[in-house]
């Protein structure tokens, strides 16, 4: 009788990677430019939320 042989998937690749997100600075500019960006992103969630 043949014993099964147990083949663990591979490691997922955990190796950091830059992120743009947190490497930027948060200056004010960037906070303003977000937050006009994101209009449509509140009129969505005022929408869904009013339900």
């Amino acid at each position: 009788m043949d014993t099964p042989v147990y083949t663990p998937a591979p490691e997922p690749d955990r190796t950091p990677r830059a992120n743009t997100i947190i490497d930027a600075p948060a200056t004010p500019a960037a906070c303003t430019q977000d937050y006009e960006a994101a209009g449509p992103v509140r009129a969505k969630m005022g929408k869904q939320g009013a339900r």
